[in-house]
């Protein structure tokens, strides 16, 4: 279904909104006239942007200071999130835990799982009620690196669990907008970035980066351009956005390749290459 973004006039709820791709949506859906409520654990961070955006903008900004991987927290965000105002959710927040994963510690791996795949499942079952009743859309931020799970690390980085989280929200995004159908009044939308130039890569995500100034990586596509394809991807109803691909033919070879997959599902007994054996 595609989701008329540029209207406006309600309130957008963006996670992991204080610096990169999520501080992107703030910026762009605020031009667009979206009242915002901005998630994430660095208060001074999100009180700078919520000043520059009452000011350059003129819509309503709330923030909330929240760390996903806290129980409380999440529930405080849901709470939130089920709200009658709310339009639109931007499920931005993750870490990555990069790391040979015979070497990260498990407390961080068990801390990307939480906020890469509960945290955004909590929030969209949160808001699903809500938007269905009145329209709207939910947008997941996953990666590139959901489809490169054959590709070993270097220069690619050791990913195991980062990759799965990211895998997850692409199937999870795709099976719900099939189970909600073409004719939902609710958008689904997962955006798959390649390497963008945030200061995501510079930690792993037991700590944030500590610096006031938002840093940018050197390299990459720029959030802008990010954020730029996922809107314009919830214009004409793409469920899978990945910024950076001219031609999607071949999101429709991956759709096709699935599917000569899954027409093993009703085999009744073990492929001749396995019996073989």
């Amino acid at each position: 279904m595609a989701f008329d973004v540029r209207a406006g006039g309600r309130t957008a709820v963006i996670t992991g909104a204080s610096s990169g791709i999520g501080a992107e949506y703030a910026r762009r859906l605020a031009g667009l006239g979206w009242n915002l409520t901005l998630v994430a654990r660095r208060a001074q961070r999100l009180d700078a942007l919520e000043a520059g955006l009452r000011e350059s903008a003129g819509v309503a900004v709330e923030t909330l200071t929240a760390d996903l991987a806290e129980p409380g927290d999440l529930a405080r965000v849901a709470e939130r999130v089920a709200a009658d105002d709310v339009g639109l959710l931007v499920n931005n927040a993750g870490i990555n835990g990069y790391g040979p994963f015979d070497e990260v510690d498990p407390g961080l791996l068990q801390r990307v799982l939480t906020i890469n795949v509960t945290a955004p499942t909590v929030l969209a079952r949160a808001a699903l009620p809500g938007l269905l009743a009145r329209g709207g859309a939910i947008v997941n931020v996953a990666s590139l690196l959901a489809f490169a799970g054959a590709v070993p690390p270097d220069p690619l980085p050791h990913r195991a669990t980062y990759a799965g989280t990211k895998g997850y929200l692409v199937t999870f995004t795709r099976t719900l907008a099939a189970e909600l159908g073409p004719d939902s009044p609710v958008a689904v939308q997962v955006v798959c970035p390649g390497l963008t130039a945030t200061e995501f890569h510079f930690t792993a995500g037991l700590e944030p980066v500590a610096a006031e100034e938002e840093q940018r990586g050197e390299h990459g596509m720029p959030a802008e351009d990010v954020v730029l394809a996922s809107v314009s991807a919830l214009d004409s109803g793409e469920v899978v956005c990945v910024p950076g691909l001219d031609d999607p033919a071949a999101l429709a070879a991956w759709a096709a390749a699935e599917a000569g997959v899954r027409s093993a599902s009703t085999a009744t007994k073990a492929a001749p290459r396995y019996r073989g054996a």
